[in-house]
């Protein structure tokens, strides 16, 4: 499925309501080792935590997309942006142009919660908007996913292709680089911000 078919939920979910609550009175606990928001939460069947559970009032994106968790890791923009970075240039469905994206693989963010390459588990990646992909730690591996943070050495912005975008480079890959460019990116969820580990 094309990127630019996304069917986006916002507007069902109320996003004025999400910005209201946001600037609420009410504030979300602060994880342990997040010092700045958290952009990115992993759950499910990982080995380490740093928040606790869902909490319907507070989390009401997650809420909204039918998240659920006892606990989970965060991650903030500070902690993606120490981990090692990788650069691919993948030509975009957006323009037919290549542009450098830089972040960590995906498997060195799911490292960080005790999520072991090459573990037999599937990856519910999910996006702002509500579209999401299942994908499994092989392909991961196979594609060199990143979790992307920069476009063309710029931050990306949430209501652009950030604050993060699961990628690889298309241009690269057997299984896409042969596929129309609108074609390429259905498994690449850009507005990433939540992972789903399940056991296989």
């Amino acid at each position: 499925m094309s990127m630019n078919k996304r069917h986006f939920v916002a507007a069902g979910m109320g996003l004025a309501g999400l910005w209201t609550a946001a600037g609420s009175s009410h504030a979300a606990p602060k994880a342990k080792s997040v010092a700045d928001p958290a952009l990115l939460t992993i759950s499910g069947a990982i080995a380490k935590t740093n928040r606790g559970a869902l909490d319907p009032a507070i989390d009401q994106m997650m809420g909204k997309h039918g998240i659920q968790f006892a606990n989970a890791y965060a991650l903030d923009a500070a902690a993606l942006q120490r981990m090692p970075a990788v650069t691919i240039q993948p030509t975009l469905e957006y323009d037919s142009k290549p542009h450098t994206l830089k972040g960590p693989l995906l498997t060195t963010v799911l490292a960080a919660a005790g999520v072991a390459e090459g573990s037999p588990v599937q990856l519910v990646l999910r996006a702002v908007d509500g579209y999401n992909v299942t994908v499994s730690m092989a392909d991961v591996q196979a594609w060199r996913m990143i979790v992307a943070t920069h476009v063309d050495g710029q931050p990306m912005a949430l209501g652009g292709l950030g604050p993060q975008w699961a990628v690889y480079d298309a241009d690269k890959l057997p299984a896409f680089k042969d596929k129309p460019v609108k074609e390429r990116f259905g498994q690449c969820p850009w507005g990433l911000y939540h992972i789903e580990v399940k056991k296989a």
